[in-house]
């Protein structure tokens, strides 16, 4: 078992035209994850995460903060406590609104 704080992980930029946009691979690999992998986004004010789709589903919780979801159904509304099931196939972002930094785990497989 592995037992780590989030401040522990490195940090890294989000690219591929992400806007003030931060993950930290919580687990993964490294960690000896063969199934789902977790990660902590942290989108700051004005931020967004580029937009895309890819074939597999994930989840995603919202810790604090907030912002919105936009894709195929529009807009929708964020804020903390709020869980988020994004299908495979469908094309997404985040951005976060207001001037916190909107926090969020996501979880994805593995086997992407």
């Amino acid at each position: 078992m592995i037992v780590r704080n989030y401040k522990e992980v490195n940090v890294e930029t989000v690219g591929d035209g992400a806007v003030n946009t931060t993950i930290r691979w919580l687990i993964a690999e490294p960690q000896g994850a063969q199934n789902f992998y977790m990660r902590l986004l942290e989108i700051g004010p004005g931020g967004k995460t580029p937009e895309h789709s890819h074939d597999w589903e994930h989840e995603v919780f919202i810790i604090e903060g907030e912002g919105n979801l936009e894709g195929e159904d529009g807009k929708i509304p964020l804020k903390p406590g709020d869980s988020v099931y994004v299908p495979g196939g469908v094309k997404h972002f985040f951005e976060s609104s207001g001037d916190k930094t909107m926090k969020m785990l996501c979880l994805i497989p593995s086997k992407k």
